[in-house]
């Protein structure tokens, strides 16, 4: 109903950006595809704000092993150590455990070495990754698990 109301009137009535995006979290990926693209042609800007909000990096967590490690084959290092500084342990724990032993170390090694880093940089690394992480569910190379949807099946 919120989102109905979208095309004929200011979005902030019916309870802002966040609300739509955690409606659209919710429903499932057909139904989020069909409203995405009518807002983008009532409201680009608008549509583009909501995308950016959807899957953020953290929800990374909700990736299966085989996706997160596809997702790390299409990612640069540097920008995935970036991407990592300002999360939480759950969130690098699950980067960590999906790449080698190596791998991982010289990971963290960069971290370290990388020192401080504004929050600007970091936040941009992190949309890099949340973009291939959409790109790679675009072409049905991964899924994100949203609720509302069918159980996978293995």
């Amino acid at each position: 109903k919120k989102l109905s109301t979208l095309s004929s009137e200011d979005y902030t009535a019916a309870g802002g950006v966040e609300s739509i995006v955690e409606i659209l979290n919710l429903v499932d990926r057909s139904s989020e595809k069909a409203i995405i693209e009518s807002l983008e042609e009532e409201d680009p800007d608008l549509a583009e704000e909501i995308k950016k909000r959807m899957f953020v990096f953290e929800d990374i967590v909700m990736l299966d092993d085989r996706s997160i490690q596809k997702v790390l084959r299409e990612v640069d290092t540097q920008e995935l150590a970036k991407a990592l500084k300002s999360v939480d342990t759950e969130v690098q724990d699950k980067i960590f455990r999906n790449m080698s032993k190596r791998a991982a170390s010289m990971l963290k090694e960069d971290m370290e070495f990388m020192g401080p880093v504004r929050l600007k940089d970091v936040e941009e690394a992190q949309q890099k990754i949340v973009s291939t992480i959409r790109r790679l569910e675009e072409k049905g190379d991964i899924v994100i698990a949203r609720s509302g949807e069918d159980e996978l099946v293995t």
